[in-house]
């Protein structure tokens, strides 16, 4: 008897001890949600600045060891690897892509495993900037951000890993020329053959017919809309990107309730939350390529593009790639990502699927042990031989920005019409 009575003191303790926890998360929760997001904490250093587009370098973490999603500590490797690795995110959502936490921090994990890690930062789009087309991205803005990786290096040689459009963006931009200086690709869920399967693809076959008949019996033209007029409030974005799991957008808050007492948890939903509800616009002009090249005309799956006046061809890719699809993926099927291996010419190609859906690929809880850390192992012996070609490029100034992470700018920022 005194052991039931016991047992049940106990669990009201416990019971009492998470009313109080839950009591404080839910403040927090809701008058001071700032303190529970933790992305963007990892320090970088601003090496190029211009009118949108930016590129970042996260150098070695200074702790000895760096904890892992699943608690476990890591050793940093001190000894960079000779090729640097360059962070590709997808347009319409910000840098915590690749730095969503601490602990979850894929930049900071690159950067721990001996890669000198940078990242692209696509900027916040206005509808000024509503005229970029794929060609301003893929060719313009991509081939001066590796200029500066270049510069900052001393290194010609560099990696490239992409998300979902980050991966797009990269093959295009490697396919527009043969260039031995692309070393690596590793892309993460990037659809290629839009008639394979998944909710990307379905859209895509949906868009088809229509669009056939304008063509045939209509002059219009997606092409000849001014893309100002096409310019869409960023909500946008994050409405129809929850809309492909609507369900789960909800569940999610239930989540929340049923676990406030657990602040890890409740850290971890916030900066989630706060990541897909701050998605980022696309500028219109990316919005026509995609619709009408990648979507209707499906070009990607043929292995050629249009960028402008320029044609990237994939067969023109001589770089290592590595590919991943997501399992549960419902936006990118397996065999839409697939089709990459089809038309690529090299030797050095794998393609793996790996857990989770179209985030949690590369974000999710079996992330870092999976597509990070497969990442980090094949890029390994890949980044050994390197040329040195190109004079590495002292910094003009350096400033310190308090913002979440320590930011340093290395360059003076110059003002472009694009980029």
């Amino acid at each position: 008897m005194s052991s039931i009575i016991s047992r049940a003191l106990d669990r009201g303790l416990e019971l009492n001890e998470r009313f109080a926890l839950a009591a404080g998360n839910g403040f927090d929760w809701l008058f001071r949600r700032d303190e529970l997001v933790k992305s963007g904490r990892t320090d970088y250093e601003i090496i190029y600045a211009g009118d949108l587009m930016s590129v970042r370098y996260y150098g070695p973490p200074e702790e000895n060891e760096i904890q892992l999603a699943n608690g476990e500590m890591m050793r940093v490797v001190r000894r960079q690897q000779a090729v640097p690795l360059v962070l590709v995110p997808p347009l319409g959502v910000t840098t915590e892509t690749f730095d969503l936490m601490p602990n979850r921090s894929l930049a900071r994990y690159m950067a721990a495993r001996g890669f000198k890690t940078y990242l692209i930062d696509w900027g916040k789009p206005q509808k000024r900037h509503a005229h970029l087309g794929l060609k301003d991205y893929a060719d313009v803005m991509m081939g001066l951000a590796l200029e500066k990786v270049r510069q900052h290096s001393g290194v010609a040689q560099v990696s490239l890993m992409g998300w979902c459009m980050g991966g797009l963006l990269s093959l295009m931009h490697a396919g527009l020329k043969k260039n031995p200086n692309i070393r690596n690709i590793a892309i993460v869920a990037s659809p290629i053959d839009l008639r394979s399967g998944g909710m990307v693809a379905g859209v895509a076959q949906a868009l088809n017919t229509p669009a056939k008949l304008i063509r045939k019996f209509t002059d219009f033209r997606l092409h000849s809309v001014e893309p100002e007029k096409m310019h869409a409030p960023a909500w946008m974005t994050t409405l129809a990107f929850k809309l492909t799991d609507p369900v789960g957008s909800v569940t999610t808050y239930w989540d929340l309730v049923t676990r406030l007492w657990d602040r890890e948890f409740v850290e971890s939903h916030s900066t989630t939350s706060d990541y897909l509800n701050n998605m980022l616009v696309y500028p219109a002009g990316v919005v026509q390529d995609m619709l009408v090249n990648v979507a209707v005309d499906n070009k990607l799956s043929t292995g050629e593009i249009p960028l402008g006046k320029k044609v990237s061809k994939f067969k023109n890719i001589s770089a290592s790639l590595l590919a991943f699809a997501g399992e549960k993926d419902v936006l990118v099927s397996a065999s839409t990502a697939r089709r990459i291996m089809d038309l690529v010419s090299m030797e050095d190609k794998h393609f793996e699927i790996a857990p989770g859906g179209h985030m949690g690929v590369i974000l999710g809880s079996a992330a870092q042990r999976v597509v990070w850390a497969k990442t980090a192992a094949w890029l390994v012996p890949r980044s050994k031989l390197a040329v040195a070609v190109v004079k590495k490029t002292p910094p003009k100034t350096v400033a310190k920005v308090k913002t979440k992470a320590t930011v340093k700018i290395a360059t003076k920022p110059r003002r472009q019409n694009v980029v």
